[in-house]
């Protein structure tokens, strides 16, 4: 096996990141399927680490933050031939060396996952919330907000009273 490089500076395409995501069985829950979206995940992602063995992407630690207090890490995605060797450790402080000092890092964990975590340091956090995509945000306890026009959005999608 060759020697794994590290990089913060190198560009990676659609094809590559689906490849890494199957091959590290993170493709099982993200939308390999969807070019389209994956491309969207990649070019709005604003720090990517990756982990390279010569040309082949072997690891990815792609991520959304402020670089000052919260950084988002939404896919941390190893080769599977590639796991237990580190490269997973080495590309979240690849990443801790983009941010802040004080800046936290935070993600959820993939189910085969959860005992990873733990064991190189990272505490969790009982008090963790996701919204899924549908159904809509509810206003308050008693009143859900539907699709564009009850939840204050006009027809182009804008805000227009959430109160």
């Amino acid at each position: 096996m060759d020697s794994v490089t590290y990089s913060h500076s190198r560009s990676i395409t659609c094809e590559q990141f689906i490849d890494v995501l199957n091959r590290s069985t993170l493709g099982k829950r993200r939308p390999v399927a969807n070019r389209e979206r994956i491309a969207s995940m990649l070019e709005h992602s604003n720090l990517l680490c990756t982990a390279w063995s010569g040309d082949v992407l072997v690891g990815v630690a792609r991520s959304v933050t402020d670089f000052s207090y919260c950084c988002y890490m939404s896919d941390l995605a190893v080769d599977a031939a590639y796991q237990r060797k580190g490269v997973g450790v080495r590309l979240i402080r690849a990443t801790q060396e983009r941010l802040d000092p004080q800046c936290m890092i935070v993600l959820l964990a993939a189910p085969q996952a959860e005992g990873y975590y733990p064991k190189i340091g990272m505490t969790q956090h009982r008090s963790a919330w996701i919204l899924p995509a549908a159904p809509y945000l509810r206003r308050d306890p008693g009143h859900a907000l539907g699709p564009a026009a009850s939840a204050g959005l006009s027809a182009s999608g804008r805000v227009t009273d959430l109160d």
